[in-house]
């Protein structure tokens, strides 16, 4: 006697697991939650772990190609060129290939009207939030409303 069995559900996919999800809101360049979060992202790197940063609210803004590769001089020091935050973006992926990802809001950067990012930031719907912060392991909130 056979019995007929419905077939089985495709598998899932299964998605990406990152150690650790630092969500960083606020103005760049008011305070220090910017390098705050660079520095932990290094940190996690550094050790072998894997970070995803997603960018909201203004901290939109620092991976915007019309700030170019390098800051404006430093009187102080002309002669030296400094990266600006685009480029500092830049080489922590380039660095770490595939242990770390950068994430823009896509709400945040249209409300601010920040729409040229580097190619490579992913753009993600607020409505992804939920689902980004069950892919970590640990999510950490920098920053402000």
């Amino acid at each position: 006697m056979s019995i007929d069995v419905a077939p089985a559900a495709p598998a899932r996919p299964r998605l990406r697991q990152w150690d650790l999800l630092l969500i960083v809101t606020g103005a760049p360049y008011s305070s220090d939650l910017l390098t705050t979060a660079l520095r932990l992202a290094q940190a996690v790197l550094r050790r072998g772990g894997s970070v995803r940063i997603w960018a909201c609210g203004y901290t939109t803004m620092v991976t915007q190609t019309p700030l170019g590769e390098v800051k404006p001089p430093n009187l102080q020091h002309p002669e030296r060129p400094y990266p600006s935050m685009p480029t500092v973006v830049r080489q922590l992926l380039a660095g770490f290939p595939g242990r770390v990802g950068w994430i823009g809001c896509t709400a945040c950067s249209g409300e601010r009207g920040a729409t040229h990012h580097i190619e490579e930031v992913r753009l993600r719907s607020p409505a992804r939030f939920a689902a980004t912060i069950a892919q970590s392991g640990r999510t950490v909130f920098i920053g402000g409303a």
